[in-house]
Order: structure tokens, then sequence, then C-alpha cells
């Protein structure tokens, strides 16, 4: 039979555990009174500094040859040699290719064959009637002779005129089987092998000389751009055509030789809204080439004393802009402010920030009027190691 358990000792182990348990509570409370008190926010804040901004504006541009000028053959006939090396720079008027010219120069001594006949038949004819003239003025002989021989000269001298003109039609398709550049530029590859039997009838394309010193950039403006740069213009005293421009090439490079409009259409497209424009750049080097990509870039103003802060610390909130800025007693204020244009990954802020004061551009969403705060120096995320620039909000509209 199981010992069984004493009454005293039962009452003993059930104070022992509602001992501990008291204990436990009062050590739970003890801890709880222990907790730190509640810090204050930490927040990332920059002081803009007032510095002069230009205004500008930047479309997507598409370069060009200043003249483009197709290469294709006026004569039927085989290609038998090519006189330059791709992608070089060509003179106007040098060799580019031959075609067979046998045949031209059997139809020039043709033509020139002919041409002599019919420049003896003239002289002939002429001589006949120098004669005839004075003898009919004395009546020594008919009228119908000397009509006879005033139609045979008129037609002599209507067939040597002929003559003379299918001997220049040989000549020049003699000359066409030498194709030359029309201008002055840069040779691209040639369309047409060696052996091609080209033909005038089949748009056979032979190459393309792109005249690129200036160069052409063509671009699209919207009606709203064309109104600042026409405004832009208008304020400096100058023609839109005047403004110089910049260049931005595929890798981030500025090009060293500012441009200027060159064309702008009479027009906007109706279905894109946009004015089709180009620019002119020097090109001394032929650095650059049809067919490249790069951006325009137009400043309309400067702006002196401009106050940026990064996109980020700008808060949209329904349609107004909002800032929260530390005060010296570290205290929080959002305000309503006025941006301007947007400058790279910043705003510029038009009104309602001054000169040194501390805008919060990182934990702007956990802070609240009137909060205390504790700062530190804001670091841009292209500037912190291991971490990638933010992507940019939008722009205000308007």
């Amino acid at each position: 039979m199981p010992t069984a358990v004493r009454p005293h000792r039962l009452q003993s182990a059930i104070l022992c555990a509602i001992a501990a348990s008291l204990t436990l509570l009062a050590t739970a409370g003890c801890e709880k009174d222990k907790a730190p008190p509640r810090t204050a926010p930490v927040v990332e804040v920059i002081t803009p500094k007032p510095r002069d901004v230009p205004i500008q504006i930047e479309w997507v541009g598409t370069i060009d040859g200043n003249i483009n000028a197709v290469i294709r053959p006026q004569v039927t006939g085989y290609l038998i040699k090519q006189n330059y090396r791709e992608g070089d720079l060509v003179q106007k008027g040098q060799l580019l290719f031959e075609i067979d010219p046998r045949t031209f120069e059997a139809a020039a001594d043709e033509a020139k064959g002919v041409r002599a006949q019919r420049a003896a038949r003239f002289e002939t004819t002429a001589a006949n009637l120098a004669r005839i003239k004075p003898l009919a003025a004395k009546n020594a002989v008919s009228q119908k002779d000397l009509d006879d021989a005033t139609g045979a000269y008129q037609s002599a001298k209507a067939e040597l005129e002929a003559a003379d003109a299918n001997l220049k039609t040989a000549k020049l398709n003699l000359g066409f089987t030498r194709i030359t550049a029309p201008i002055t530029g840069i040779a691209g590859i040639a369309k047409a092998q060696i052996g091609d039997l080209l033909s005038p009838n089949a748009q056979t394309e032979l190459t393309t000389v792109s005249s690129v010193d200036p160069i052409r950039v063509y671009f699209n403006i919207s009606e709203r751009e064309y109104l600042k740069v026409a405004n832009a213009a208008i304020a400096s005293g100058q023609k839109p055509a005047e403004l110089p421009l910049e260049l931005i090439l595929v890798d981030g490079s500025t090009y060293p030789h500012a441009g200027k409009f060159a064309i702008f259409n009479r027009q906007a497209d109706v279905t894109t809204g946009t004015f089709k424009a180009a620019a002119h750049f020097p090109n001394p080097n032929n650095l650059l080439r049809p067919g490249q990509f790069g951006r325009i870039r137009a400043t309309m103003s400067v702006v002196k004393d401009a106050l940026l802060v990064p996109q980020r610390a700008v808060a949209d909130v329904q349609g107004k802009y909002m800032i929260a800025v530390v005060g010296a007693d570290n205290k929080v204020d959002i305000r309503p402010v006025r941006v301007g244009e947007r400058i790279g990954s910043e705003w510029l802020i038009a009104e309602g920030l001054k000169p040194g004061e501390q805008v919060i551009a990182e934990g702007i969403q956990k802070v609240r009027p009137g909060m205390s705060v504790e700062t530190k120096p804001f670091v841009p995320a292209a500037a912190a190691p291991g971490k990638s620039e933010a992507k940019p909000a939008a722009a205000p509209k308007g």
C-alpha cells in the first residue's frame, strides 16, 4: 500500500508554491518599474545652402548626318571595282566605284563617228548654199534650187545638233561608269559586291556618304517646352536659334562643342503634340556618327541663391507639398512649401524654407508637429557604401 501523504506536509508544499509565485510577480513588477523611458526618434537632416542653379531642359536626340547622299548607279553594267575603304572620310569627287565601261566606250565611239558624218554633210550643204545665194540674187538659178539648198542646209544642221547631243549622252553614260562622291563625308559600308549587275531601274543602293561636320541631332519638343524655350530666348534678348545647347553622350560625358538650333518645324504634330527640331554641333574629329543617341540640354535660366532638398524630404499630401523642419529646440515643424523645378534627384524649394534651416531627409514618416527628435547628418544613398541611389520621385504637375 502506498504511503499516505501527511496533511501538514501537503499544506507546506502549497504554501511554498504560492510564495514562489508571489516572488516571481514581485520580480516582474520591479523589472517593469525599471524599464528605460521612451527616447526621441533619430532622424537624418540636411541644411540646404543657397547656390545658383541653372534651370535646364533635356531632350533625347538622334544623331544624323547634315547631308546624307545615297549613291545609286545611273547606268546598267557590272560592278568591277571598289576604290574606297568603308567607314573612311572621302572627299568630294573621289572615285568610289567603277562599272565595266567597255559597252559605253563603244557607244561613245559610235556617237563620235556619226557626229563626224553629220558635220561633213553640214559643211557640204553650207558650202552649196553659199554658192547658190549670190546666183539666186542674179536670177542665175531658179528659186527651187535656192529652196532645196536652204532645206538641205537646215536639215544637215539639225542632224549635226542631234549627233552632238547623242555624243554628249554617250560621254555622260561613259562618265557614269566612274561613280564619285558628291560630297565630302563618311562613306558607309558598300551594299553591292564586285560582279553584281547594277541598274538604275532596280534602284540599287551602292552606299551612303554622310556629311558629319557639322553634324545634326534631331529631337522632339513638346508645346510646353517650346513656350519655355521661346520665353527664355525673349528674356535673354536672343532668338531661339541662338540659345546654346549641350550634347550629353551615352557614356554620360558632355560633348566639348556647343551647338545651336538649326531646324524648327513650322507646325506641331497633331498626333503627338510635339515640334520636330534639329541642332547642329561642330564635329571636327568625326567623333560623332549618324545613328548615335544623345541628350540635348538647353539652359533656360539661372536661379540665384536657390535652396535644394532631396526629393524624399518632400511629402505629397493630397496635392500639397510638405517638409519637416527641425528647429533650434530639436522640435519638428511640418509646413507646406511651393516646389519649383526638379534638379536631378533634388527639388528646388521656391517658398516655405529659409537658409540655415534643418530639413528632415530621412525619417519624416515617424515624426509629428511639436515632437522632439535627435538629429544626425543625412548621407545620400549614392554616397553610402554598398547602397544604390534611390529612384527619383515624379515631378509635380504644372
